[in-house]
């Protein structure tokens, strides 16, 4: 199923066809809140491509040209709200895709889903999401100091991450974008 399309995207629901592609990116996750999510052979990759494709909260971000997969969104409702996230592949990055499939994703949260807030959460280290947060008109809300733990220390123990939050309303979005 497709749910909207940008430019030069297609974001849709993940088919068991995706395995090769985002097997490509998520057998070495570049940033650790993606560590459990890691995938280490093929066939776990056409599971979790089929989990995928059930979950209403994960979006395929695939080239309009070929239906290439090159990254996932994600957006977990509670009420009103969207907690979104995002992942792409490496060999995609500095292109503009994530900006464009995050901001037509917000684009429908905000009219199709007539969400009020999104959100996000990311690593104190992971600049590149910071700026593109930053780049979609979001603002920072806070820093959560040793908030969660995605891997362990060399010795067992926790790493905990410092995670900063992100978000936007739908009326700051309209006012950026003239487009609600």
């Amino acid at each position: 199923m497709e749910f909207f399309s940008t430019d030069r995207l297609i974001i849709r629901s993940f088919r068991e066809s995706d395995a090769t592609d985002l097997f490509a990116y998520f057998s070495a996750p570049r940033v650790n809140c993606f560590a459990d999510e890691q995938l280490t052979t093929l066939e776990e990759a056409v599971k979790d491509a089929g989990e995928k494709s059930k979950d209403q909260s994960q979006f395929a971000v695939c080239l309009k040209d070929n239906d290439l997969l090159i990254g996932n969104l994600f957006a977990m409702q509670e009420e009103d709200t969207f907690n979104v996230g995002w992942n792409f592949n490496g060999r995609y990055e500095g292109k503009g895709y994530a900006r464009e499939a995050a901001a037509g994703l917000f684009d429908y949260l905000f009219v199709q889903k007539e969400g009020r807030r999104i959100y996000c959460y990311v690593e104190d280290y992971n600049t590149r999401s910071q700026k593109l947060c930053e780049r979609l008109g979001m603002r920072k809300e806070g820093l959560f100091m040793e908030y969660i733990s995605f891997v362990k220390n060399d010795d067992g123990t926790p790493r905990y991450e410092n995670t900063l939050q992100f978000a936007i309303l739908k009326k700051e979005w309209k006012k950026l974008n003239d487009v609600i």
